[in-house]
């Protein structure tokens, strides 16, 4: 058995901060800064109701470590589309009320891979997917000019579904009957509770700072499904049954700055990102065989520092356009690189637009690429190695309107 890798964070949580680079944290533009800074809630003019759709659309390259007498294998996952979305409402209670209200819905993890069903690496993996949505009720305060605070409770919800081929023939011994492959197929549905804390400084009315913490959420699975397709005389030793596991979703620490001259409005984030809380993979089975063991799989993934950058620049009181860069180390450390999310650094761009055609309703557009540098790695618990790369290309639309 196997996981997921470094990439199934994603940072689409608001159009605006999408098209520049991510940033989001020393600026509340919109009800998305619900997530992007809870702080922030209160420095919005009245309620507002935001809502906003991506198309994740990844693709991965893979290729053999050609030794002398090796043939090389070159490969590509499937292409699949992932959607997705984000809803937020909330602002102040009241016109001049210190306080602020909302509801955010979102989904900052998750992704998946699938490769074809005989390629060289199916014994590792096949088909991995990962679907998470948090809910987030928050409150912020606004202790005064310069400072507004905030906090909400996440409640998060998912499912993860995983399949691998199995080497079973010959299985029972020399001279037993080859049975081909197998199939190991694991579904599960997870939840776990966090935090999001935030606080928002204004030291000017251009120049302003934020600082964030998102707490890890623990995904707990308990009774997930284990289905093994293999010949009936291999049943007994791959029994269908039902597995537990708890898959971190890590902390994160943000500090942002923004800063507006004029018509443009510049932004630099630092995301610190807690992974190594991903030190090992475990899938305990409520039954065991011989051939059917509990798994701990080593991960040690590191603790990632990312630094974004983005730009606003209003064109009229209707249009502004933005654009933004990222750079994203892998968590992954050598070693542990595995074929289910295969994972190097990252360099992200971004663009975006948006148009005001009505006083309080306002449309936004975004495109982010993503490139990773090729990485030659090998994943040492599978035995396996081989150079990656990998590209996506994300478009999102959304409307916010203010009450």
């Amino acid at each position: 058995m196997t996981s997921f890798g470094g990439g199934y964070q994603l940072n689409l949580q608001g159009l605006r901060e999408l098209a520049m680079g991510g940033t989001g944290t020393a600026w509340a533009w919109d009800a998305s800064t619900i997530f992007y800074n809870p702080g922030g809630l209160g420095r919005l003019k009245g309620i507002q109701i935001y809502g906003s759709i991506m198309q994740i659309m990844p693709s991965t390259a893979y290729s053999n470590v050609a030794n002398s007498g090796t043939q090389t294998i070159s490969t590509r996952t499937v292409n699949q589309t992932f959607t997705p979305f984000n809803f937020y409402v909330g602002g102040p209670v009241q016109d001049g009320s210190r306080w602020a209200l909302g509801l955010g819905i979102y989904t900052p993890f998750g992704s998946g891979t699938k490769w074809d069903d005989n390629w060289v690496g199916k014994y590792i993996v096949q088909d991995i997917n990962l679907k998470c949505i948090f809910f987030q009720p928050t409150i912020s305060y606004v202790v005064g000019d310069w400072l507004s605070v905030g906090a909400g409770f996440i409640y998060s919800t998912g499912t993860f579904d995983f399949s691998q081929a199995l080497p079973v023939h010959g299985i029972n011994g020399p001279g037993s009957p080859d049975n081909g492959d197998g199939q190991a197929t694991l579904h599960s549905n997870a939840n776990g509770v966090g935090f999001n804390l935030g606080a928002h400084i204004k030291m000017r009315d251009n120049l302003q700072f934020g600082l964030t913490y998102r707490s890890q959420v623990n995904m707990n699975v308990s009774g997930g499904s284990a289905n093994f397709k293999v010949p009936a005389s291999l049943r007994d030793s791959f029994p269908n049954t039902t597995f537990d596991t708890q898959l971190p979703l890590p902390q994160v620490l943000s500090a942002g700055i923004a800063y507006r001259t004029g018509p443009l409005t510049l932004q630099l984030d630092l995301n610190y990102t807690g992974w190594n809380s991903f030190d090992t993979l475990r899938f305990n089975f409520s039954q065991n065989t011989t051939t059917l063991q509990n798994v701990r799989a080593p991960r040690h993934y590191r603790n990632t520092l990312t630094p974004r950058i983005g730009a606003c620049y209003k064109i009229s009181r209707i249009v502004s356009i933005m654009a933004g860069a990222a750079y994203d180390p892998t968590p992954v450390t050598n070693g542990f690189v595995s074929p289910d999310l295969p994972d190097a650094d990252r360099i992200v761009l971004s663009c975006g637009i948006s148009v005001k055609p009505l006083p309080r309703f306002t449309i936004l557009a975004a495109f982010e690429g993503v490139t990773s540098v090729t990485r030659s790695a090998s994943y040492d618990y599978g035995g396996f190695s081989g150079i990656y790369k990998t590209e996506a290309a994300t478009p999102g639309i959304g409307v916010y309107y203010n009450f």
